[in-house]
């Protein structure tokens, strides 16, 4: 249960990493926006992230770890679909978009650690995370090679990052078979009231 939880992660997370790496290609190349535009929307981001990891975690403690981080993916899925549909040279459509993903991104990231570590069995963590960083390393080419093939068939960096869309469904429908409550009293560990 806990493999089929790195699973879901690996694919979301491989989307995940794609949109940061490949968001500066997308807004000056597609969008057409100069590199000062960009800085700002990467610090927006950064920003944005601290007050989204907050945010995920009181939805965690009211909604569940599993279910807050189903809802960011479908929140991921909504702004790099939205994504697509940006008017190029309009800065402030580029900044909302960053403003999204920061809300999203920190939460989402920190909430799946959480939620990992609650999987773990006693004694076993840094086995068990030794696992998660190496696959997280070992699947990190997913994303980009999916965006780069998109784009040399394309010709077109919208196509190119709404593709990415397939790996947060994915990783939805993986996440959304963990049965987190058994697997977590499988390893020893008490579920919380809400997961």
């Amino acid at each position: 249960m806990t493999l089929l939880f790195l699973a879901a992660f690996l694919l979301y997370n491989d989307g995940i990493q794609t949109v940061i790496t490949q968001a500066s290609v997308f807004g000056s190349e597609e969008l057409g926006m100069d590199q000062t535009t960009l800085i700002g929307a990467i610090l927006l981001v950064q920003v944005l992230a601290v007050a989204g990891a907050l945010l995920l975690g009181r939805l965690a403690e009211v909604f569940g770890a599993k279910r807050t981080i189903l809802g960011s993916l479908v929140a991921w899925t909504v702004t790099v679909g939205a994504g697509y549909f940006l008017p190029s040279g309009e800065p402030l459509w580029f900044f909302a978009l960053a403003a999204a993903i920061g809300m999203v991104l920190g939460g989402s990231q920190a909430l799946s650690r959480s939620l990992f570590a609650q999987l773990v069995p006693a004694g076993k963590e840094a086995e068990y995370f030794a696992l998660y960083e190496v696959s997280d390393r070992g699947t990190s080419w997913l994303g980009p090679l999916l965006f780069g093939v998109v784009y040399q068939l394309t010709g077109s960096y919208r196509d190119a990052i709404i593709s990415l869309i397939v790996f947060f469904v994915l990783g939805f429908v993986l996440l959304l078979k963990v049965p987190v409550g058994r697997a977590m009293r499988a390893v020893g560990n008490t579920p919380p009231a809400r997961i």
